[in-house]
């Protein structure tokens, strides 16, 4: 038995990489541990088009956003579900000074797409410090990754295409043109296990930079606000009476464990935003598959062309993973380019061969 793809890890990354290829005809099996940490299963799933305090437009921001909105809208539809809800993130000035200098910023016609200038300040008085007002970033929103993985997961095994458990690259018996794993010959095997990468074998010389984060998950009853609120950490709607705080970041004592110190910085932070009480019901922490570059990890091994990587997205998995992704089958099955700055090729001279 020849299978066209197995796709090693259900994150956003597996999930889209893997519904990309199905879409264009290939035959694709998906394996997925559970029992593995995921940052996807933690991460709040939101698409920024522009970043920081000085609001960066997000890279390649004017292909991945069209595209993602239509990605994921064009899933739910075809699959008959919700998971993806695109929202306006709200930027409140934090002074005079700060109003005048965003006002600046948007004069460039690189962010104007972005940015709805029309913004009713009395929207957000309700529930958050706005004394100065703010702007509405566009083209945002965010994933229900639990909910959108959860559907990719159903629609795989209800193909008979899903594998729950643990697939090692040792377990693998690479040749030239396939890899065979259990008895099957798969044409390329490609891995999307996130951090877990930085373990494997076969792809450990590339050069990750890990990030851990930590999210809080509150209460808010009297919480009105429909879009995403930003200023130093977001606060995310659930839904009604039902928010997320986040996001930490943080380069040591990277292990999976909720701390204190992070609960207690996310909510120093939030409290000199919202004005309504809220009670924090839930913690998680996640260690995101950032790079030292902050580009993705996209392509065929050098030695073993059979075997390939979709992942090191970082932060923005989200937003990455759907313009990434056909580009990748492209790739795969039209021998199209790949994006060069997401090309693992960049790192070939890591490579040890």
């Amino acid at each position: 038995m020849t299978v066209d793809f197995l796709i090693i890890g259900q994150g956003v990354a597996g999930s889209v990489l893997a519904w990309t290829l199905d879409q264009r005809g290939c035959s694709v099996v998906v394996a997925d541990d559970p029992v593995l940490p995921s940052a996807s299963a933690v991460a709040a799933g939101i698409v920024n088009p522009l970043t920081g305090r000085k609001l960066v437009r997000t890279w390649k921001a004017d292909d991945l956003f069209p595209f993602l909105h239509k990605f994921y809208t064009g899933t739910e539809q075809q699959l008959g579900v919700q998971f993806f809800h695109p929202k306006s993130i709200y930027r409140p000035y934090r002074s005079v000074a700060e109003q005048k200098d965003y006002l600046a910023l948007i004069a460039d016609p690189a962010v104007q797409p972005y940015v709805n200038q029309l913004t009713t300040k009395e929207t957000y008085d309700c529930c958050i410090n706005n004394p100065f007002g703010g702007l509405e970033v566009t083209q945002s929103g965010w994933l229900d990754l639990t909910e959108y993985m959860r559907i990719i997961k159903g629609y795989f095994i209800r193909k008979n295409q899903y594998y729950e458990g643990r697939v090692l690259d040792a377990d693998l018996i690479i040749g030239d043109k396939k890899v065979a794993w259990q008895g099957i010959q798969f044409n390329k095997v490609i891995f999307c296990d996130g951090v877990q990468g930085q373990e494997n074998a076969l792809f450990n010389y590339l050069p990750y930079n890990p990030v851990k984060g930590q999210i809080l998950t509150a209460v808010a009853e009297n919480y009105s606000i429909k879009n995403i609120v930003n200023q130093g950490v977001f606060i995310l709607p659930i839904r009604d009476g039902l928010i997320r705080i986040g996001a930490t970041y943080s380069w040591h004592d990277l292990d999976w464990q909720t701390t204190d110190d992070g609960r207690a910085f996310l909510e120093l932070k939030v409290k000199s935003i919202l004005t309504v009480p809220y009670r924090v019901v839930a913690q998680q922490a996640g260690i995101r598959p950032s790079t030292k570059d902050r580009r993705p990890f996209v392509g065929l091994h050098p030695a073993h062309s059979s075997v390939g990587i979709f992942g090191g997205m970082g932060t923005k998995g989200v937003s990455l993973a759907p313009y990434l992704a056909e580009q990748f089958a492209r790739y795969l099955l039209d021998g199209e380019e790949l994006e060069l700055e997401a090309n693992i090729s960049r790192c070939v001279s890591l490579y040890n061969y």
